[in-house]
């Protein structure tokens, strides 16, 4: 008897676990809509006018992501981004990723990734990481918005994907 209730006991606490780790019904959306491949059509800038020389995700330039393709699975949580070579402008990168949907309570759903290396640790030390708005998200359209501080302003770059 007392066997049975410490077994009970355990499999409520398993279950209260389990539950409050769940992602949201939202998330689940989000989850599933970015679920595939993708390839960057565009990057903006918002909140600073003329253009931007800048070095996106601690990675590369503007013009070397427009074009690079990405993979998302919302199985494992994995994927990664390629970088073409663009006529020699910039180095190729195939890089790994661990993604999620952010949720914090009150708050709008936000996309976020850390890099992997090719075991799939993290590459950067600490908390290092990158979160964006999601602007849209559809069967073929994918807008991430990603706010940082620019000369000392603040502004914003918007990626926009298609599905492929």
């Amino acid at each position: 008897m007392l066997k049975a209730t410490r077994i009970t006991s355990l499999l409520i606490i398993a279950m209260i676990f389990i539950m409050s780790c769940s992602t949201s019904k939202e998330a689940r959306k989000y989850r599933s809509g970015i679920d595939g491949n993708w390839q960057l059509k565009t990057v903006t800038t918002e909140g600073v006018t003329g253009s931007v020389k800048a070095e996106l995700l601690g990675e590369a330039s503007i013009n070397c992501f427009v074009g690079s393709t990405w993979s998302f699975n919302k199985n494992n949580s994995l994927g990664s981004y390629s970088i073409n070579q663009n006529g020699g402008e910039c180095a190729a990168v195939k890089r790994n990723i661990r993604w999620s949907i952010y949720e914090a309570p009150g708050e709008p759903k936000l996309f976020q990734f850390k890099k992997l290396d090719n075991n799939f640790k993290a590459i950067e030390e600490g908390s290092v990481g990158y979160r964006f708005s999601i602007l849209q998200l559809d069967n073929n359209t994918m807008k991430l918005q990603n706010d940082v501080t620019y000369s000392g302003q603040q502004i914003a770059f918007v990626y926009t994907f298609s599905k492929n």
